[in-house]
């Protein structure tokens, strides 16, 4: 599967953006799908989880009651809804994909799949 990540930008703090990350090749409920960010000299963090079944979804602590996370299997598409974004926020953010029937986790080395990454920038 390819994934094609998009919706980033530049905005104030306190809005919202939404990213979505589509799919091609095979249909997105195959696949467990994580997004991820990476902050400049910071290691790359865990956002959300949404497993195969799209009914078991986790979020970073950091993230918890602000982002949420969806997909459209007709669009084969995913979402990562963030809202009140903060300055620390700011951050390139990935989704990535692992085809393993197994895993739904937030370790980066479960994920096989990952898109190119879309900045996202918050100004304070």
């Amino acid at each position: 599967v390819q994934l094609q990540a998009s919706g980033g930008g530049l905005v104030q703090a306190g809005g919202s953006l939404r990213l979505a990350c589509r799919a091609s090749g095979r249909t997105l409920d195959a696949y467990a799908m994580g997004w991820f960010r990476q902050a400049p000299g910071k290691e790359r963090e865990s956002v959300a989880v949404m497993c195969r079944s799209g009914g078991a979804v986790g979020f970073g602590d950091s993230v918890k009651g602000r982002f949420t996370v969806s997909r459209d299997i007709a669009k084969n598409t995913a979402y990562l809804q963030m809202n009140s974004l903060k300055h620390e926020d700011t951050a390139v953010y990935f989704c990535a994909a692992t085809s393993q029937i197994t895993y739904c986790g937030s370790d980066s080395d479960g994920y096989e799949f990952w898109g190119q990454g879309t900045l996202v920038t918050v100004s304070s």
